[in-house]
Parts: C-alpha cells; structure tokens; sequence
C-alpha cells in the first residue's frame, strides 16, 4: 500500500471488516455401534479446513465421555476471576450436590492465550430445591445454568448436560482440541467439531461453538436473517439469548421443539427448514397435512438465511441445510461409522474410502442414531 509514493506497512483487517461468506467450518463423526474413540479423529476432520476458520473461535463436543460420572451433570464454566468462581460454588452448593470438582486440565499450545479460569464440576440437582421448585429436574438445571449465565458477572456455563462435555475457546480449533487434550484424556462415541470465522459478533470464548444446553449442542455455519423473530418468539417462553449470536437461538429452538413441545427431530426440520408452500402442494396428502400444520403451529420458528447445522445428543446426530441449501455439507458412511462435514476433504483425510458419500439436498434432515446396545 502506497502514500505520497512512500510504502506503508499492510495492516491486518479488523474483525467485521472481511466478511468470507461461506465461512466457518462444521464436522462430526458417530460410531453408531457406541465404540469409543479419541477426539484425535475430529480434531484431524476440522483442522483440514482450516482455511474456513481464522482463529477466533473453535470447539468440540464429546459425548460418551464421563462414564464414571454419567448419572451426574457435568457443568464446564469460564471464570474471568476466583471472585466470580466463589460466587458461583456458593450458588451450586445451594443448589446441587457437588460430586465432584476440578479445574479443566489442559496444555499450552501455541496461539492459544488469554484463556479464562477453566473449571469443571459434576453435580445432583438438591432434593428439597427440586421439590420446592415444582419444576422438573431438567428444567431446574436450565434454571440454574440460566441464573449463573446472567447474574453472576464473570461466570459463563458453556456445557451442562450428562456423560457429555463441550470444549471450546478462541482459537484455531485444531489448536483448541489440543489444549483440552481431546486427542489423549478422553473417549466418545459422537463428536462434533467447529472452526469459527465471525462476522457479526466478537470472537470471545463463550462465543465459540459448540453452544450447548443440558445434552444438546449445536454447532453452525451461517448467517441467519430471521434472528430477531426467532428471538422474540423464542424468549416468551423463558430463554435469554443473551450472547447476540444466531447459533445460541437456534439451540434453544431445538430445546424447546424436542423437550417442552415432544417434537421428533424429522418434525423439527420440517418446523426451521420448512419447505416452501408451492412444494408442500406437491406431497403426497398425510406429508402435506403434517408439513402445513407445523408451518402454521410454529411460524416464528422457521430459520431463514444461509446455514448448515449439526446437532448433537445423547443418541445421534442430525445434520441440516437450509432449503436452499446455501451452505456446503457432505455426509459419508463406514461400517458403523458415519460422519458429517462441511466439505468432503473433511471426511476423506479420516476415512479415505467410505461406503456411501453424499450431499443431503435442502431442508432434508441427515439422521444418524446409536443402536439400543450401543447406548449407556
């Protein structure tokens, strides 16, 4: 770059000045038969996309991970001080019983600084505290992740479900799967990967994905237009969304589809990925009946905009595309073995000669589930 014929130094673009629109990077793998494996795997998927990420965030989502403590929640929290960490255990002791509790291992890795306090606590919802809320004891837990998120300053819980955990930071997320050691301290049977490239919102480390609540986890690639009304409709039924990202909602949409309203996650799809009305007018009649009775039962629900998600639970996976199918995704099975990708070099660099590989046409739910024996 040239000044009155003098040579100025290149200066490095400030996050929202680039927009990359087919950024981010999604990546999964489920053994169906419930084998367990390494996070070596993933963070190998998600790493040779790292052209999609640029650093600012990553993540992982291990399930099976906690045999030993699969009765319990495990709850994974940022501290930005032991202040805000005091305040916190003094709110969990009233409120569960603390099995057991322990600052988050992990190993300096180049690129990765500034990291919050990291601390990782297993816990049983109190008895008394439950029968007195006269809540379910799901619900009590989403009670209580919500009340720390949003009045203890400094504290954020990033993963609160059972036998599951999610890992995330600012980051490359190669880099970040190695500072949580995934690749040598843990085993699962799903895993889910992110590599960030934000555009609209800061690169902090409760902003990374996966966003996570009780066993469910979301990771996405996309922008979505219709945030503010899926928002707005969303927090009438209790939810705060308060990190001003898309991806959060999202997750409590499908919180909210699966466990208060019983929805099946074909049903899902068909409520945030709907098809357009002139299609629904071609399907057969009890597929049209359904396909308009859930578009009119939940129309603040539907997800406009470019993405493509994977979501993960304590059963499967279920990758998605928007109708239009405006971002990239590639799915492969091997055996027992099936996985997800924002592109195919994702797959193949893990497992170069799969069975079946294919790109699920939009709005077409992708749904992968643990057999009964392959289930804790």
């Amino acid at each position: 770059m040239y000044e009155n014929d003098i040579m100025l130094p290149r200066r490095t673009p400030l996050e929202g000045e680039v927009k990359l629109s087919s950024g981010c990077a999604v990546a999964a793998i489920i053994d169906r038969s419930g084998k367990k494996m390494t996070g070596e795997k993933i963070i190998k998927s998600i790493a040779t996309m790292h052209d999609r990420s640029n650093g600012l965030g990553g993540g992982f989502a291990g399930y099976g991970i906690y045999p030993d403590y699969k009765e319990y929640y495990a709850f994974h929290l940022f501290y930005d001080d032991f202040n805000c960490k005091k305040e916190t255990e003094d709110f969990l002791i009233k409120h569960f019983e603390i099995v057991y509790s322990s600052e988050m291992k992990t190993r300096k890795v180049k690129g990765i600084y500034n990291e919050p306090i990291i601390y990782r606590y297993f816990l049983y919802p109190l008895s008394k505290r439950l029968a007195n809320s006269l809540l379910d004891e799901e619900q009590y837990v989403v009670g209580c992740v919500n009340r720390i998120n949003a009045e203890i300053k400094g504290a954020f819980v990033f993963s609160s479900g059972k036998n599951m955990g999610i890992f995330k930071g600012v980051g490359f997320p190669e880099d970040i799967g190695k500072f949580y050691l995934l690749d040598e301290e843990y085993e699962g049977c799903i895993w889910t990967a992110h590599g960030r490239y934000p555009t609209n919102t800061p690169g902090w480390w409760g902003g990374a994905h996966p966003f996570g609540l009780l066993d469910f986890s979301i990771v996405h690639n996309g922008e979505i237009s219709s945030y503010d009304a899926n928002r707005r409709y969303i927090e009438m039924f209790g939810y705060k969304c308060s990190l001003q990202t898309d991806t959060e909602v999202i997750t409590y949409i499908i919180d909210y589809l699966i466990r208060v309203k019983k929805l099946t996650l074909t049903e899902i799809a068909k409520v945030i990925s709907a098809s357009f009305w002139s299609t629904i007018e071609e399907k057969d009649e009890d597929e049209r009946r359904q396909e308009i009775f859930l578009r009119k039962a939940f129309p603040s629900l539907l997800i406009n905009g470019p993405f493509s998600i994977i979501f993960g639970h304590s059963g499967g996976i279920m990758a998605l595309n928007d109708r239009l199918k405006l971002r990239s995704m590639v799915c492969a099975e091997k055996g027992d073995l099936a996985f997800v990708s924002s592109e195919e070099c994702g797959i193949r660099v893990i497992e170069p000669e799969p069975d079946k590989i294919f790109s699920p046409a939009g709005g077409q739910p992708v749904i992968y589930t643990l057999s009964e024996g392959g289930k804790d």
